[in-house]
Protein backbone atom coordinates (compact mmCIF):
# COMPACT_ATOMS: atom_id res chain seq x y z
CA UNK A 1 0.00 0.00 0.00
CA UNK A 2 1.31 3.30 -0.98
CA UNK A 3 1.62 6.54 1.86
CA UNK A 4 -1.02 8.00 -0.45
CA UNK A 5 -3.48 4.94 -0.34
CA UNK A 6 -2.85 4.89 3.56
CA UNK A 7 -3.36 8.45 3.69
CA UNK A 8 -6.71 8.64 2.02
CA UNK A 9 -8.03 4.81 3.64
CA UNK A 10 -6.71 6.57 7.21
CA UNK A 11 -9.25 9.14 6.33
CA UNK A 12 -12.05 7.41 5.62
CA UNK A 13 -11.66 5.14 8.65
CA UNK A 14 -11.67 8.20 10.49
CA UNK A 15 -14.68 9.52 9.20
CA UNK A 16 -16.51 6.21 9.62
CA UNK A 17 -15.57 6.22 13.18
CA UNK A 18 -16.72 10.01 13.53
CA UNK A 19 -20.01 9.31 12.50
CA UNK A 20 -20.19 6.23 15.23
CA UNK A 21 -18.97 8.46 17.58
CA UNK A 22 -22.65 9.84 18.60
CA UNK A 23 -24.22 6.72 18.98
CA UNK A 24 -21.29 5.86 21.48
CA UNK A 25 -21.65 9.33 23.40
CA UNK A 26 -25.52 8.72 24.01
CA UNK A 27 -24.36 5.72 26.25
CA UNK A 28 -21.20 7.48 28.23
CA UNK A 29 -18.76 6.33 26.10
CA UNK A 30 -16.05 6.83 23.16
CA UNK A 31 -14.06 5.68 20.81
CA UNK A 32 -10.72 7.29 18.87
CA UNK A 33 -8.84 5.86 16.08
CA UNK A 34 -5.30 5.15 16.90
CA UNK A 35 -4.27 3.27 13.97
CA UNK A 36 -4.79 2.08 10.25
CA UNK A 37 -1.89 -1.26 10.31
CA UNK A 38 -0.26 -2.20 6.85
CA UNK A 39 -2.39 -5.22 6.95
CA UNK A 40 -5.46 -3.18 6.91
CA UNK A 41 -6.41 -3.77 10.89
CA UNK A 42 -8.14 -0.49 12.29
CA UNK A 43 -6.77 -0.15 15.87
CA UNK A 44 -9.33 1.87 17.86
CA UNK A 45 -9.22 2.63 21.70
CA UNK A 46 -12.80 2.38 23.64
CA UNK A 47 -13.19 5.37 25.91
CA UNK A 48 -15.60 6.09 28.70
CA UNK A 49 -18.44 4.12 29.70
CA UNK A 50 -17.73 1.64 26.77
CA UNK A 51 -14.29 0.84 28.11
CA UNK A 52 -15.40 -0.86 30.91
CA UNK A 53 -18.86 -2.27 29.50
CA UNK A 54 -19.23 -6.37 29.40
CA UNK A 55 -20.64 -5.47 25.96
CA UNK A 56 -17.88 -3.32 24.69
CA UNK A 57 -16.73 -6.71 22.48
CA UNK A 58 -20.41 -7.00 20.72
CA UNK A 59 -20.81 -3.18 20.13
CA UNK A 60 -17.07 -3.38 18.29
CA UNK A 61 -17.06 -6.26 16.14
CA UNK A 62 -21.42 -5.76 15.84
CA UNK A 63 -21.29 -1.96 15.69
CA UNK A 64 -18.25 -0.07 14.95
CA UNK A 65 -16.60 -3.33 12.84
CA UNK A 66 -19.49 -4.03 10.48
CA UNK A 67 -19.96 -0.17 9.95
CA UNK A 68 -16.10 0.34 9.04
CA UNK A 69 -16.27 -2.73 6.79
CA UNK A 70 -19.52 -1.29 5.10
CA UNK A 71 -17.85 2.14 4.46
CA UNK A 72 -14.45 0.56 3.48
CA UNK A 73 -14.70 -3.01 2.02
CA UNK A 74 -11.04 -3.26 1.99
CA UNK A 75 -10.57 -3.43 5.97
CA UNK A 76 -9.89 -6.71 7.11
CA UNK A 77 -10.87 -6.20 10.72
CA UNK A 78 -11.30 -3.52 14.15
CA UNK A 79 -9.23 -4.08 16.95
CA UNK A 80 -9.62 -2.83 20.36
CA UNK A 81 -6.34 -1.93 22.23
Amino acid sequence: MTIENKLEMTTKVQNAIEQLRPYLQQDGGDIAFVELTDDLTVKVELQGACGSCPYSLMTLKNGVENAVKQAIPEIRAVESI
